[in-house]
């Protein structure tokens, strides 16, 4: 029976795109060091060399780790270039087993907020506008400018918003913008697009936590003053 090439398999099969689609999660260890090697032999797919080899180590990432680039290269379809590939990937995996998580800044109050954002924006002589992604207990997840703008405003699209955020897989969101004149009164538009954003997280059941306005050396927030 002719072999197929992992490029002819159904699209759901094909690793790379099983990652793309379902996540690393849903890869096997074969298909993921199949992802790395690229390619297999003229006899087999890149898939079925990677569960060959991972047989031969019973099924442990901890013994191929243990692999030498000689012994690698001993299987048809793999030369020096994909041995070394597979245990770098090896030696990084057991590199992050050894480190400490990253600890994510806790921005559950506008203080923290003002604290962490100021250093971005005190010097700023046009409006940014930035959303600030958290998971339920107040760490954030990641933080994203939606826009740059103007002396006195800035264009705000509340879908880009709300697209990070189901990316992010946020449960609590807060904006931050500045006010390059350092008056920290909020403008009209600035009500308004607060009002905006609490409206949408009603809606996707996503928990609006503040919008604060950062100048050089005070903000405002709309939480603390009871606006949202």
């Amino acid at each position: 029976m002719e072999k197929l090439n992992i490029n002819q398999w159904a699209k759901e099969d094909r690793p790379r795109e099983k990652m793309a689609d379902l996540g690393t999660e849903a890869l096997s260890n074969a298909e993921l060091l199949a992802i790395l090697i690229g390619s297999g032999s003229t006899d087999e797919s890149a898939v079925d060399l990677m569960k060959k080899v991972l047989n031969d180590c019973n099924n442990s990432l901890n013994t191929l780790g243990k692999k030498s680039i000689h012994d690698l290269c001993e299987y048809k379809g793999i030369g020096e270039a994909k041995a070394i590939t597979i245990l770098a990937a090896c030696e990084l995996g057991k590199r992050r087993q050894a480190e400490t998580p990253e600890e994510r800044p806790d921005l559950g109050t506008a203080t923290k907020i003002y604290r962490h954002m100021h250093h971005l924006m005190q010097d700023l002589d046009v409006e940014e506008f930035w959303v600030l992604l958290m998971n339920q207990h107040y760490r954030l997840i990641k933080k994203v400018r939606i826009s740059h703008g103007g002396i006195t405003e800035t264009a705000v699209d509340i879908r880009i918003i709300f697209r990070e955020a189901v990316l992010a897989n946020a449960t609590i969101l807060a904006v931050c913008h500045n006010h390059p004149s350092g008056n920290l009164t909020p403008s009209r538009a600035d009500e308004e697009l607060t009002k905006s954003i609490q409206r949408a997280c009603e809606l996707m059941r996503i928990h609006f936590m503040d919008h604060v306005i950062v100048t050089d050396g005070q903000y405002y927030s709309f939480h603390e003053l009871g606006k949202c």
